[in-house]
């Protein structure tokens, strides 16, 4: 039977509930515009337990981006397991899939939000691109990236982060056309840079001996020929 009493929080378990609500309420609206209070009112507490719990909305912003970025960082994890352009479609849905359920926080961290320039703001951005670099390294078989690879793979997730910003704003692109075709692009920045140097030449070859024609990058090379017949 229900004494009708709500159980009280430990700290860090309120800490974490903060962090959930604030993450959710970013999700749906730029952080710039939501206010502690909404905050306050949605975990079903007071505005001054709230800076009870963190200093100001900048640190509790700081401390859900944390968490998102360890969320995002993980969706880059994939299996080594089958051709290469089906591991990095699975990929790309997975990102659009963070895209979509956090639009307009993502949005706000990529174009300026309230704890951007921070450094530790830059901080996490950075590891979730460094998680995504170590991780397409890893799908290549790569150790230690040559000059051209790190130059591909860094431009690529550079293209994917804006790519999904564009998307945003009014979404007139299929998502899983831009999905496919992201998988495309970082095949033929490898196609470019290998047409300049051998040892791209060879990681490229690698990239391509076990697609099936009817996988992305398979695609990706009948409809280049197609197009130059």
């Amino acid at each position: 039977m229900s004494t009708g009493l709500r159980r009280r929080m430990g700290v860090e378990e309120r800490r974490q509930q903060l962090i959930g609500v604030a993450l959710d309420l970013f999700s749906r609206r730029s952080p710039d515009d939501v206010s502690i209070d909404e905050i306050a009112t949605a975990a079903g507490i007071s505005r001054p337990l709230v800076y009870h719990y963190f200093p100001g909305k900048h640190s509790l912003y700081e401390a859900a981006l944390k968490r998102a970025a360890e969320d995002l960082a993980g969706r880059f994890a994939e299996p080594h397991e089958g051709p290469l352009g089906a591991r990095l479609l699975r990929v790309m849905r997975r990102f659009f899939d963070f895209v979509d359920e956090h639009g307009p926080g993502f949005s706000a961290l990529m174009r300026g939000g309230p704890a951007v320039g921070s450094s530790a703001t830059n901080a996490l951005i950075d590891s979730v691109r460094q998680a995504a670099y170590d991780q397409i390294l890893a799908h290549l078989g790569v150790a230690e990236a040559p000059p051209r690879l790190e130059l591909v793979v860094r431009s690529w997730i550079s293209l994917t982060e804006s790519t999904a910003l564009i998307w945003l704003d009014g979404r007139r692109v299929p998502r899983a056309e831009l999905e496919r075709q992201l998988v495309h692009d970082f095949a033929a920045l490898a196609a470019v840079s290998a047409a300049y140097d051998e040892e791209m030449g060879a990681i490229l070859r690698g990239m391509l001996r076990e697609e099936p024609a009817d996988g992305p990058l398979g695609e990706l090379v009948s409809r280049l020929i197609a197009l130059a017949s």
